[in-house]
């Protein structure tokens, strides 16, 4: 299934949103592997689910407590193709990485080109970096770049052609009971997208 966009899903914890998203043609799926983070997973988790689906990118989320050399072990470990630094301005030190990041930062530091510089030396990030920001108050004067938040289906084709971004990252969900959950809101989001 074609898409207007690219979608990346966050927040993967079951195989029914791991199922669903990458047969909705999602690009890709966020595990959030920092114990220190709400509904965080654990690797076995990440490599289980990442083995019941084929053709999304497998993308592990950290916070700013995270050492370095964790993270790193994690992305061998479980495969990772890219990392999102959860809110990048708390963190003390870039963390030399060896796949590229999508970097959380408030809307100010998205927006604005000499905030955005200033906070993101794009030398620290030799494999790549992106930003990722609130769709609350995107504008179309701002680079392409990643938006998260809550989508109206309604709204959404506006949006993407006003800001054009590089993409939009949905938030997965907890099932209801194991095999059971409730798309109906992320179905909506989907066929918005579909080209």
């Amino acid at each position: 299934m074609a898409l207007l966009t690219s979608v990346l899903v966050r927040g993967i914890n079951n195989l029914s949103d791991a199922r669903y998203c990458a047969g909705m043609g999602a690009d890709g799926l966020i595990f959030t592997l920092d114990p220190a983070l709400p509904g965080a997973v654990d690797a076995a988790t990440v490599k289980e689910l990442a083995g019941w689906v084929s053709g999304v990118e497998i993308i592990g989320e950290f916070g700013s407590t995270m050492p370095a050399s964790e993270i790193n072990r994690l992305i061998e470990e479980c495969n990772l193709t890219r990392v999102l630094l959860r809110d990048f301005a708390a963190w003390p030190a870039v963390p030399p990485l060896a796949v590229p990041a999508l970097l959380e930062v408030s809307p100010l530091v998205a927006f604005d080109a000499e905030e955005s510089a200033h906070a993101v030396p794009a030398t620290a990030f030799p494999a790549g970096y992106a930003l990722l920001t609130s769709a609350e108050g995107a504008d179309s004067t701002a680079a392409p770049l990643w938006l998260n938040g809550s989508f109206s289906p309604d709204t959404l084709p506006t949006l993407l052609a006003t800001v054009q971004p590089a993409g939009l990252v949905l938030e997965g969900g907890n099932e209801i009971k194991p095999g059971l959950r409730d798309f109906s809101e992320m179905e909506a989001v989907f066929e918005a997208l579909e080209e």
